[in-house]
């Protein structure tokens, strides 16, 4: 099972790179199941009814969310779709669901989306203690957690946390792509960050010149979108049918 997560779209530049390559790439990589975050995918902030149908019409099979989660009023009219899960530890009785589980080529595969406490600015639960619970009371063959985080030590942490209790993990939000691709001692495939799919030109997505102005004047200088030519970040993990352990992990850098 050849599973691609595809690193989170930042506005219509990404969203546009994604349909240009996604048909290829997968026929290229062999890719049976995909997962792409889409938490920035409006505008660099959110998901609008516009974009969540566009992206239902490609052949995706989940989406997954981040601190932006709630930036467009639309995403209340369509939180409950199977097709978009948000972070599974904000605070309990929110809409919208953490985890879903899809079934594909006869095996049941839960994906689980959840968010770091530190410098995320956004409440929610402890994500150790949330995927303890999520994992006793589901039953999968196959889990992958999107861990949208800051933190590169609690991205690691959840890492050796989950080590044979998921066949994969990694990080999504600092929109850079690591270089640590690996597979943990008892099978799990894990990568710090996936990077990001939009403006190759910026600082994560944003454009340039107001992004220095707010880091060299601090002044609150508002945020855009950068133009230009995108790029295209994800990872393929290559499952082993027999296990449900990874076998190969490696990145995509379009």
């Amino acid at each position: 099972m050849k599973i691609l997560a595809v690193g989170d779209l930042v506005g219509e530049g990404g969203l546009r790179k994604l349909k240009e390559n996604l048909q290829e790439l997968q026929k290229k990589e062999n890719i049976d199941f995909t997962i792409v975050n889409a938490e920035n995918v409006a505008e660099g902030m959110g998901i609008t009814t516009k974009t969540f149908n566009e992206l239902k019409t490609m052949n995706i099979d989940v989406l997954t969310m981040g601190n932006h989660t709630w930036a467009k009023k639309d995403v209340f009219s369509f939180i409950d779709d199977s097709f978009i899960i948000r972070p599974a530890n904000y605070t309990k009785g929110l809409p919208g669901r953490g985890y879903e589980i899809i079934q594909k080529n006869e095996k049941k595969i839960e994906v689980i989306n959840l968010i770091g406490r530190t410098d995320m600015g956004v409440l929610s639960e402890n994500p150790f203690k949330c995927i303890d619970e999520i994992l006793e009371k589901t039953e999968a063959d196959i889990r992958i957690v999107d861990f949208h985080a800051e933190a590169t030590a609690e991205k690691i942490a959840m890492s050796y946390y989950l080590d044979g209790r998921v066949s994969a993990i990694y990080g999504t939000h600092t929109h850079t792509q690591t270089a640590d691709e690996m597979i943990l001692e008892k099978g799990t495939g894990y990568i710090t960050d996936i990077g990001m799919t939009g403006p190759k030109k910026s600082v994560i997505g944003m454009d340039v010149d107001a992004s220095l102005k707010r880091f060299v004047t601090s002044l609150p200088e508002r945020y855009k979108i950068a133009s230009g030519e995108c790029k295209l970040n994800a990872v393929v993990f290559d499952i082993n049918d027999g296990n449900n352990k990874t076998d190969s992990i490696y990145r995509i850098n379009l």
